[in-house]
């Protein structure tokens, strides 16, 4: 029996001439309520729904109990998206405006708790230099046919739309000059336009896939979908939510997964490491620090638990566990020259003093220290002279891990990339199920890559499913 809209109420009670049946309502507005045998009051029940108010988009959002059992209602929708941050927002705002139904859900109660914590609560919300070559994956291409059809530029003129001032911090990174919650008002916002439903604290049950869409249950009833888009993003920074839900869902339809690990994550070290880190903690310098041929230029920050800072973050994502990686503390200088140069220019000067000319007075007395070269400039022999600025240079150091997805800021790995299409996010094996942003095997640099990652795959998927 269909029920058009709560008028037709009346008239569907006169037809239960028996309510020991089972029952079976559809209210057109994409609310259906599954099959039941009727205990209690139905009358009452539907009622009850009569008085119910719509969401503006249409959408049921209640559960109610007729005698003992629980009637879950089943609400066709085209598209779920499962995850409300970046990616998740992008898609369903991109989706809505082709007229496609969306529902939008999350389990955490607060809204992209990523975005509005994430540079330093400004948001380095893209990159001008976003290019496939500040993307880290399995397959390196995968990125290029996302980052084409939507980049840093169509981005931009989003923000630009929405009047929201920004700045260029460094290195091409932009923030907001005033919060990132004006990035979380323009998603949302775009969303409320193309008539996304957005359900937030709503956790999900189970999901599967028949032959009439993908099935996915909540507490509430049961949301039915042709498409289905994952963007759960990863496992970093678990405080604000973050589970591996969408590595479970990539499994459980058989798509092949990477081993996840933290990225752009602090290191640590072993105790000697540690304890100089500790006696240089809050100290920071521009330095040069390198993985095998990958180095990057930026902030190194010395911590209580170890190193830190830009350089440091970067690195981590390309660091393999047991490697050495390569500090160089004065990456405009050559140590070795300016110490053989001080000593003949001031033989009677103090190592750690000439060494102060390159390094934080407190940085060079440890590193003075750490190699054993002490005194003054005549008293030194050159090969000592050689041994310590190399390590100024060329400071190598073994991490003994990283502070790990409590503070990290990404997950590297994910799902594989040779399971989907790059040109529209969806998995090969299984019509109408999309991934994208974190949870696939794509990860960017330091400084805004990461969220135009979610920009460009939230788009493509968006326009596809």
């Amino acid at each position: 029996m269909q029920i058009i809209g709560d008028a037709g109420i009346k008239t569907a009670v006169t037809a239960f001439d028996d309510i020991n049946k089972p029952v079976h309502i559809r209210i057109t507005h994409q609310m259906v309520l599954s099959q039941h045998n009727g205990q209690g009051d139905i009358y009452q029940s539907l009622a009850w729904l009569a008085a119910c108010r719509m969401h503006r988009t249409g959408f049921w959002d209640f559960g109610f109990e007729i005698g003992s059992g629980k009637v879950m209602m089943t609400i066709d929708v085209d598209i779920v998206v499962i995850g409300a941050g970046a990616a998740g927002l992008m898609c369903a705002s991109t989706a809505g405006k082709r007229g496609r139904r969306v529902l939008l859900v999350d389990h955490a109660t607060k809204l992209a708790e990523k975005i509005r914590i994430s540079g330093g609560g400004r948001c380095n919300f893209t990159n001008l230099h976003a290019a496939p070559e500040t993307f880290l994956s399995a397959n390196p291409h995968f990125c290029k046919s996302a980052l084409r059809q939507y980049d840093q530029h169509d981005f931009i003129a989003l923000v630009d739309r929405h009047k929201i001032a920004y700045h260029e911090k460094k290195l091409g990174q932009l923030f907001c000059d005033d919060s990132a919650q004006n990035i979380i008002d323009m998603l949302v916002l775009e969303c409320q336009q193309a008539g996304v439903d957005l359900q937030m604290g709503r956790k999900i049950n189970n999901v599967d896939k028949r032959e009439d869409g993908f099935h996915v249950a909540v507490d509430t009833g049961v949301f039915r979908a042709k498409s289905l888009v994952v963007a759960t993003g990863g496992l970093s920074i678990p405080k604000i939510g973050a589970t591996g839900f969408g590595y479970q869902l990539a499994g459980q339809f058989g798509l092949q997964l990477l081993a996840q690990r933290p990225g752009l994550v602090p290191l640590t070290f072993d105790q000697d490491v540690l304890t100089r880190c500790k006696s240089l903690s809050g100290l920071s310098v521009e330095a040069e620090v390198g993985y095998r041929s990958t180095a990057f230029t930026e902030g190194l920050l010395f911590t209580h638990r170890g190193l830190s800072g830009p350089s440091i973050l970067q690195i981590s994502s390309y660091w393999q566990d047991a490697m050495p990686v390569s500090v160089n503390l004065a990456p405009q200088h050559d140590a070795v020259a300016h110490l053989l140069g001080g000593k003949t220019r001031q033989p009677k000067a103090d190592v750690a003093n000439c060494l102060a000319d390159l390094l934080p007075k407190r940085l060079a007395a440890e590193i003075c220290d750490l190699v054993g070269v002490v005194g003054r400039l005549a008293d030194l022999s050159d090969k000592h002279l050689r041994h310590l600025g190399k390590i100024v240079n060329d400071w190598q150091l073994i991490p003994n891990g990283t502070e790990g997805y409590r503070t990290a800021e990404v997950t590297l790995g994910g799902v594989d990339t040779n399971a989907l299409s790059s040109k529209t996010m969806e998995a090969k094996n299984v019509s109408g199920l999309y991934f994208i942003g974190e949870v696939v095997d794509v990860t960017g640099h330091l400084g805004g890559y990461n969220f135009q990652w979610a920009w460009s795959s939230g788009f493509v998927a968006g326009q596809n499913a």
